[in-house]
């Protein structure tokens, strides 16, 4: 992060609000060149600050539409455990989300699903994946906010 300055800084909040910028529109709005502008979002992909540009979907549009929150506690603590356990998840394409927490639980885990049978068949998956001490869900009513923007500083 040290070597981005303002001017990266905007670019970056330009194409995360929409990566389908042109490269002419996002270099009028930094005031810089079109080369130039372009030099400095190849540079922040080769350097992975970029690490990819998408499209975001409508979960609820295409069958995904309730949001569940696994919480896992491991039922042992081994690097080979965490190994097989974390294959396993990459491989169940309901789980978008997966993380090793501090605290009560060891892992959260966040899958998006058609409904409670579609969860059904994700944790049957899950459970059968690996050996865990205790899994819990709690299902989202209602999604007041959800951002795939990274807060930047302020512009200098």
């Amino acid at each position: 992060m040290n070597d981005l300055d303002s001017m990266d800084f905007a670019i970056l909040a330009l194409l995360q609000e929409d990566a389908t910028l042109s490269l002419q529109h996002i270099a009028d709005q930094v005031h810089l060149s079109q080369n130039a502008c372009w030099r400095r979002i190849r540079q922040m992909e080769d350097s992975g600050v970029i690490k990819k540009r998408v499209a975001l979907l409508d979960a609820a549009r295409l069958g995904a539409g309730l949001t569940v929150f696994v919480q896992v506690r491991a039922a042992e603590h081994s690097e080979e455990w965490l190994e097989e356990f974390a294959a396993a998840v990459r491989r169940i394409p309901e789980i978008v989300e997966f993380y090793r927490m501090t605290g009560e639980v060891d892992y959260l885990i966040k899958m998006r699903v058609a409904d409670m049978a579609g969860y059904d068949q994700a944790y049957k998956r899950l459970i059968g994946a690996a050996r865990m001490g205790d899994v819990s869900a709690s299902f989202a009513m209602e999604e007041i906010k959800a951002s795939t923007a990274i807060p930047l500083p302020a512009r200098r």
